[in-house]
């Protein structure tokens, strides 16, 4: 009898020295490397991924306070995934069987109609495509609202950037952003205050007895209008991940208290349309209406 593996279907791209490996089960990029160097902390294809690794955010990231939102006068209770903080995790996406429906030796998209809920009774489709090239890792997912009535939405993703076999302690991080979105105990937005301290990382910053599970707005683009985030290792090799325009917010964790065997193995980098609670606050919230569809881009590459 053939088992398939928790993360279901392993969908392997490359181009060059390029390699990525997506799975069916929430789309998630199980490992990239170039030139056998690691860009993200891989998981293996016999776990569940471990800390979101590699995941598809939708139809919202980060947290959602005891899971619950008004949405057009109406309000919803979504099941509680993470318990001890007693909020809805990284939207319903995850841990759905996406289904391949284009696929070359160095590309694949993959599309979810996902099912309304109780809790989020609303009818998306989302196509996610990955491809490589000399320029590393390119990302665009389109979401469409199928249904017939306006829907809440939001998008992110979860790549952890891998220190290249070095320890994180001996790692530098940069993130192109300038304000910090301060938090309660549970990780829940309370308000916003500039980057300073340990938490302004304009410039590349050692992380060596640095704990960061931080949302970064006012982001900082270069020439070609990409914000990035880039972890350098001793050896000078970086792994990186950029955002264009269609994206504004950023998410960092150095992975201080996610589970031991892969506690600060690499950096949390993800690019996202809005912070935590946005079904709550508005706060950066697509209005997504029939018919509708909305696009973001992103990607990754070892400089």
């Amino acid at each position: 009898m053939n088992i398939t593996p928790p993360s279901g279907i392993q969908v392997r791209i490359e181009h060059g020295e390029h390699r990525a490996t997506v799975t069916e089960v929430g789309a998630s990029v199980r490992e990239y490397s170039v030139g056998g160097r690691d860009v993200f902390t891989p998981f293996d294809e016999s776990e569940l991924s471990p800390a979101s690794h590699g995941a598809v955010l939708l139809p919202w990231p980060n947290r959602l306070r005891d899971g619950r939102y008004t949405f057009d006068g109406t309000e919803y209770q979504l099941p509680i995934t993470e318990v001890p903080r007693n909020t809805a995790l990284h939207g319903l996406a995850c841990w759905e069987r996406w289904t391949v429906v284009e696929q070359s030796a160095s590309a694949v998209t993959l599309e979810l109609h996902l099912v309304p809920v109780p809790g989020y009774p609303f009818d998306l489709v989302a196509r996610v495509s990955y491809a490589l090239s000399d320029a590393g890792l390119r990302v665009v997912t389109r979401t469409t609202n199928v249904g017939g009535v306006d829907a809440p939405y939001g998008v992110g993703f979860h790549p952890w950037l891998s220190p290249g076999g070095a320890s994180l302690d001996e790692c530098t991080l940069r993130l192109d952003a300038g304000t910090r979105v301060t938090t309660d105990e549970r990780l829940l937005p309370t308000g916003t205050e500039p980057a300073a301290g340990d938490h302004d990382l304009r410039e590349p910053r050692l992380l060596a007895g640095i704990d960061l599970d931080d949302a970064y707005v006012d982001v900082l683009r270069d020439e070609d209008g990409l914000s990035w985030m880039r972890l350098s290792a001793p050896d000078g090799r970086t792994a990186a991940v950029w955002m264009d325009s269609s994206m504004d917010t950023w998410q960092v964790c150095t992975g201080d208290h996610v589970t031991p065997a892969y506690r600060r193995t690499g950096v949390a980098a993800e690019p996202m349309t809005c912070i935590a609670d946005a079904f709550r606050t508005g706060e950066r919230l697509v209005r997504l209406a029939p018919g509708a569809s909305h696009e973001v881009t992103w990607g990754a590459n070892l400089l």
